[in-house]
């Protein structure tokens, strides 16, 4: 005698199969938002460390690389304009997937610190 229950045979396997393009796609845009995210705080860290390496008397532009993986390429802009401040600014390109593959969008951190140079250091 047959029951309902034979008639379903495979059925959750089939399902599964069908389920797994949607599932891989959310988790690829879930990791995308990710890397959107650490790109704005790698961003924000290099310019940071770049405007206090300027404050200083440093290379601003080596200093903001040197908190960059080489798969980030970065522009790094730094300034001292005369009113007591160092500034730096950042621009990493947000990575389709994985860093070093493509570039959505610009993200771009920017940081000031005191001058200390001329503060007798």
């Amino acid at each position: 005698m047959r029951t309902y229950r034979d008639d379903d045979r495979g059925q959750v396997a089939v399902e599964f199969l069908g389920m797994v393009p949607l599932i891989l796609l959310t988790l690829a845009l879930l990791w995308q938002v990710v890397l959107v995210g650490y790109t704005y705080t790698l961003a924000g860290n290099a310019a940071d460390e770049g405007a206090r390496a300027q404050a200083v008397g440093e290379d601003c532009d080596s200093a903001a690389r040197k908190h960059l993986d080489s798969a980030w390429s970065a522009e790094v802009n730094c300034s001292s304009p005369g009113d007591g401040m160092s500034y730096a600014e950042v621009e990493l390109q947000v990575p389709v997937l994985v860093p070093g593959l493509g570039g959505l969008f610009p993200v771009r951190g920017k940081a000031g610190a005191v001058d200390e140079e001329g503060l007798g250091r």
